[in-house]
């Protein structure tokens, strides 16, 4: 292969991974609060399963982006349920439930198998966004010239391929490290949460953007303004929640310390 090839492609991948690791953060986010109520041992568990799927689904996905292009309602169905578990943490902390703990063994077990379903759901909302960007880069690159796969040049399959399964892996990496962050500061939990819903906006957005839906232009989503917004209302919440954790933990350390 040509030299100039393989450093176009290599820079190509190098962007990719980088625009991976850049949409793997809100990403990772809603995947921490999706396993926190399962017992330590089976929070990297479902993690693990979910990446094994979604690892299924993504591979898949660049044959079938064409198709799943058109299909908007898959994004709304992940806006809506990301909007319900917001909710529905913030009712039950009003209430005061203690559901969690009242749960069987067989119940827990359920709730295992049924949470790595909803990581599931939500990788695939996540991987159409992903796998477009890919695609979107990949197609810039000068076709390799070995063979097709599925009507793709190989070369740019195999990038797309590349930047997706990367960017998985950060995603399950960073989810991990965020798992471990609502163990340390639990105070962190309500802006976790308020992340999972503006991050079910971002879903919404895409949605009603979509050609078959035109609510908002097909741009939007792409634009600097959009961006601009998404970012900074994510940073706000992220700092606003990070820094009010630490100031109620290090209060409770000097009452414990007191006493």
């Amino acid at each position: 292969m040509d030299v100039s090839l393989v450093l176009e492609y290599g820079w190509v991948l190098l962007i990719l991974i980088g625009l991976e690791g850049i949409l793997a953060a809100d990403n990772a986010v809603v995947m921490a609060v999706m396993v926190k109520h399962l017992p330590g041992n089976k929070q990297k568990k479902a993690l693990f399963y979910g990446l094994v799927g979604a690892f299924i689904f993504r591979f898949l996905a660049l044959f079938l982006i064409s198709f799943l292009v058109n299909v908007w309602q898959v994004q709304a169905i992940g806006a809506a349920y990301l909007f319900y578990i917001t909710i529905h943490h913030f009712y039950k902390k009003k209430k005061g439930h203690q559901e969690e703990a009242l749960l069987s063994v067989k119940e827990k077990e359920a709730s295992f198998w049924l949470t790595v379903l909803k990581v599931e759901v939500a990788d695939i909302a996540f991987a159409i966004d992903s796998m477009l960007a890919a695609v979107a880069l990949a197609v810039t690159l000068k076709p390799a010239g070995w063979f097709q796969i599925g009507g793709i040049d190989a070369g740019q399959f195999l990038i797309m391929f590349a930047g997706g399964m990367i960017g998985l892996v950060m995603i399950r990496f960073a989810a991990n490290k965020f798992v471990e962050l609502l163990k340390k500061y639990p105070n962190l939990e309500n802006a976790a949460f308020l992340i999972v819903g503006w991050v079910g906006v971002k879903l919404l957005i895409f949605t009603l953007s979509h050609p078959k839906v035109g609510v908002l232009p097909h741009h939007f989503p792409e634009s600097f303004l959009w961006k601009l917004i998404f970012w900074s209302v994510l940073i706000g919440i992220s700092l606003a929640g990070y820094f009010f954790s630490v100031k109620k933990q290090n209060k409770r350390y000097s009452k414990e310390e007191a006493s």
